[in-house]
């Protein structure tokens, strides 16, 4: 397994629970394929350089993971689909 970093941000329209629930579920669609969330870090809310899907701020979100190919493209599946997800990143991690 690769170390990945998965930087993700959620509408900031989302109630405090609704994005609890949002992050767990995202979390489980790793877990669910096989990948290892090593670390889970909420920046939060931040405003945008410019407008993303006709938002100003977003709720920022990194994990740092051990996984497979097949669990990071499930992810990223997902994320396109789900509508609370404004942008999403997937890197190799350095270290």
């Amino acid at each position: 397994m690769k170390k990945y970093e998965i930087m993700y941000i959620l509408s900031a329209a989302l109630e405090e629970e609704a994005r609890k629930e949002e992050i767990t579920k995202l979390q489980g669609i790793l877990e669910g394929g096989n990948a290892k969330v090593l670390e889970t870090k909420e920046w939060g809310l931040r405003d945008f350089a410019s407008i993303i899907k006709k938002q100003t701020k977003g709720y920022y979100v990194i994990l740092k993971v051990n996984a497979e190919k097949p669990a990071l493209d499930e992810f990223e599946r997902l994320a396109k689909l789900n509508q609370n997800v404004l942008r999403h990143l997937i890197t190799v991690a350095q270290d």
